[in-house]
């Protein structure tokens, strides 16, 4: 009780997640008998990140920044337009197919966030769709980047749970589907409503011209998706493979990117992911002293009083980290709750390893999007001067087809297992 208590003061009190994570394991330890766990405090630190998975983390942000700088995002862009373009909404369509596109490469759901808002909100209004509606199909496409490969949370995912990242890649593809479909669903709908601006088919040459311009920016994708269900590649080395891809073909093939760029690039990279990589070792160190605590244990045995149904299960563990995610960070949320409910979906329920990740990511990542926290809805309020709050009211729809969508996730564990 008492590290929950300075948890949740050091939380309030808006000091950085990490240092919340570390604080309070450290006072915990400090104020308890068991100071003889600060022998073994530094080793957890560094224990928790001793994982070569966790290297992918920052080569696709890596990736994500050279396509950007490269030019390869707008070529990707311009791809999509030759598919859903014509139709009315077709700016709409547009940003949800580019959004599969860049989910397929980025691997964070706010990084994704970021870069497509500058890349697609300012052309949307051009064409006269209003900004919150723009920004909220901008920021529910960023809802697709924690599962359609790759994903940064299934690789921490799979670091946590012991299980193939390239499994849990795969694992994610027919529920990424699932849910782009009802995006497009729900994009249809919600055009009745607002009388979308009438679409514009581009010409055969012009479709030519965005077919062959876009065609080496899709060989990333294609590398990275293509290497991992083929064995060829580990998901870190594909990482390696298309930051590698995306630098020579912004400099060489479209001739965007210059090397002057890159110091200011590796910079960003660097503190972005070196922000992450202190979160889970920080994160690391807390799990470590729930499990000291018992905290697992006890978790199991309450929840297994309260049901015997796996699927009643699931949507107990979702309404929980819907609840969680809004208001802590997806990556220490994950780290926090899968020592604790993993051992007792797979030894009490009976859950596949992998439906139970592809669930728990997804919900987590909703809390992007979720006030009070919302990292993402207030990324996307920043890079599009819109108030978080109409974005928010924009995205209910589409963060309702997500629930629906982690609904039939936990029903049907054949939509996450059909491909493994």
């Amino acid at each position: 009780m008492t590290l929950m208590a300075v948890f949740f003061v050091l939380l309030f009190a808006s000091v950085p997640i990490a240092l919340v994570l570390a604080l309070s394991a450290a006072f915990y330890i400090a104020t308890s008998d068991n100071s003889v766990l600060f022998d073994s405090f530094a080793q957890q630190l560094f224990g928790s990140i001793e994982n070569y998975g966790l290297l992918a983390i920052p080569l696709f942000m890596l990736a994500g920044e050279l396509m950007n700088e490269g030019g390869l995002t707008r070529r990707l862009i311009n791809m999509a337009r030759i598919l859903v373009g014509g139709f009315r909404g077709g700016m709409a369509y547009i940003n949800l197919v580019a959004n599969m596109m860049m989910a397929a490469i980025m691997g964070s759901a706010a990084s994704q966030i970021a870069i497509m808002s500058r890349a697609m909100v300012p052309e949307m209004e051009k064409e006269g769709y209003n900004r919150p509606y723009a920004a909220a199909i901008t920021a529910a496409g960023g809802l697709l980047s924690p599962i359609i490969p790759p994903s940064m949370l299934f690789v921490l995912y799979g670091v946590l749970a012991q299980v193939p990242i390239a499994d849990m890649f795969i694992a994610g593809i027919i529920p990424g589907l699932i849910m782009s479909a009802l995006f497009f669903v729900t994009i249809t709908l919600m055009g009745l409503v607002h009388q979308y601006p009438p679409g514009k088919w581009l010409t055969f040459a012009e479709s030519r011209q965005a077919l062959l311009l876009g065609l080496p920016a899709l060989a990333i994708p294609v590398l990275i998706i293509g290497g991992i269900l083929s064995g060829l590649v580990t998901p870190t080395e594909s990482a390696a493979l298309a930051s590698l891809g995306a630098l020579l073909i912004g400099r060489f093939v479209y001739k965007e990117l210059r090397f002057s760029h890159l110091p200011e690039l590796l910079k960003r990279t660097a503190l972005n992911s070196g922000m992450v990589i202190v979160l889970i070792s920080a994160a690391g160190v807390f799990g470590w002293v729930l499990v000291y605590e018992h905290v697992p244990q006890n978790a199991a045995a309450w929840i297994v009083q309260q049901t015997a149904d796996p699927f009643v299960f699931l949507l107990m563990v979702v309404a929980a980290l819907l609840l969680v995610g809004m208001v802590l960070d997806g990556i220490a949320a994950l780290i926090l709750v899968v020592p604790i409910l993993l051992p007792v979906a797979q030894a009490d329920f009976g859950i596949s390893p992998y439906q139970f990740g592809v669930v728990v990511c997804l919900t987590l990542v909703m809390g992007l999007l979720t006030p009070p926290v919302g990292a993402g809805l207030f990324i996307s309020a920043a890079m599009t001067g819109e108030s978080p709050m109409r974005i928010f009211k924009a995205l209910l729809p589409f963060l309702l087809m997500t629930l629906v969508t982690l609904v039939l996730l936990s029903w049907k564990s054949e939509l996450v297992l059909i491909l493994l």
